[in-house]
């Protein structure tokens, strides 16, 4: 099978969640397929895995998106997967897979500001209602989504008439992670964005009540939203901005981390949660229903703790009872054990059943009579 892979989403710098959820389903993938992955910019390649064909098309983001299908139909894949919802349909002459990773801006309706305006203006426009969802789904032959969570979500709201399938992220293969009985650091760590629903304001407002912690920020920040958070912290000294880490700095972070933090009001899946709890690292979380999901088990040793995002006090709590070495300890091995049940493989192995299907389906259906 000639499996497509849109990677139009992925970074050029650091990894954000898509770009994350892209590069490693790709190479888990390629191990198993013929893949050929769907560029915009040779920059992305970066981060993407090494010796898989590429193609290089427009941006998702251009006038030609509606009608991409020109540019991909004369390459006669067998099957192109999108990881996101957005991926133009119309004229295609091949089976379509398309990710809807979250519910999340039909209640946050502010959109990432680093969009152009009128993107803006039509993201919020779009999910005043959910029938454009309904509508662009339905274009498609099969829909995938990172968790049951929001598969459930999404069945409950009648978004598609199509298949839903689930196709989780994953943490990245970790071969030694952190030794349980060696005390953390005083250091919290956060990675995502800083868009207003996810709370990072609440995880601040926390360090009030933990003044021998510091709090890291990993992920890229603009100098305006820096300033608006550098203004909250109870000591300016107690905020560490990374501004996009690398990989080998993000995780020597997370092996010596008291915990990772994230107090979002709402996500899909939450893969910065997973990805510390594969290093043996316990995480702070909101107290939503994904959350549960992904910790699992771990949540009866404390691998992972639910707090109310709007109260700083119950957040230091969940911290300073990570101070006791046994309690860590046992959370750090519950965390990882937790994170072992989440792999690239299965992924691969998911979306792979799920092109079958549709490959199948398009086939019969274009079959000639008799």
């Amino acid at each position: 099978m000639r499996l497509f892979f849109d990677a139009r989403y992925t970074r050029t710098r650091v990894h954000d969640g898509i770009s994350r959820f892209s590069a490693s389903l790709i190479e888990a993938t390629a191990c198993r397929a013929d893949v050929t992955m769907l560029i915009s910019d040779p920059d992305q390649l970066r981060l993407l895995p090494p010796d898989v064909p590429w193609l290089r098309i427009s941006s998702p983001t251009s006038a030609a998106e509606p009608w991409v299908a020109r540019q991909i139909n004369p390459h006669r894949p067998d099957v192109v997967f999108s990881p996101m919802q957005t991926m133009g349909g119309w004229g295609r002459e091949y089976p379509l897979i398309l990710t809807l990773h979250d519910l999340i801006y039909y209640e946050h309706r502010t959109p990432p500001r680093n969009l152009p305006g009128p993107i803006r203006l039509g993201w919020r426009l779009y999910h005043l209602s959910p029938w454009p969802q309904r509508l662009v789904l339905d274009q498609a032959d099969a829909v995938a989504t990172v968790s049951q969570t929001t598969c459930d979500l999404m069945r409950s709201q009648r978004l598609t008439r199509r298949p839903i399938e689930v196709i989780p992220n994953a943490p990245q293969p970790v071969a030694a992670p952190r030794d349980p009985a060696q005390p953390p650091a005083r250091r919290l760590v956060y990675m995502g964005s800083f868009m207003d629903y996810k709370n990072v304001e609440g995880v601040i407002r926390g360090l009030s009540e933990l003044p021998e912690h510091t709090l890291h920020l990993c992920s890229p920040i603009d100098a305006r939203r820096r300033a608006e958070l550098t203004a909250l912290a109870p000591r300016e000294d107690q905020l560490v901005f990374h501004d996009g880490i690398s990989e080998s700095g993000y995780h020597d972070l997370l092996r010596d981390a008291t915990a990772l933090v994230t107090l979002s009001r709402a996500e899909g899946y939450g893969l910065p949660v997973i990805e510390a709890m594969s290093h043996g690292t316990p995480a702070v979380v909101s107290d939503l229903p994904i959350f549960r999901e992904i910790a699992g088990t771990a949540w009866e040793a404390a691998g992972a703790q639910a707090v109310d995002p709007d109260d700083p006090q119950a957040l230091a709590a969940a911290v300073r009872r990570l101070a006791d070495p046994q309690t860590f300890a046992a959370a750090s091995r519950a965390a990882r054990r937790r994170s072992l049940e989440y792999g690239w493989e299965d992924s691969a192995d998911r979306l792979l059943r799920v092109a079958g299907d549709v490959s199948r389906r398009w086939r019969r259906r274009r079959a000639p009579w008799g």
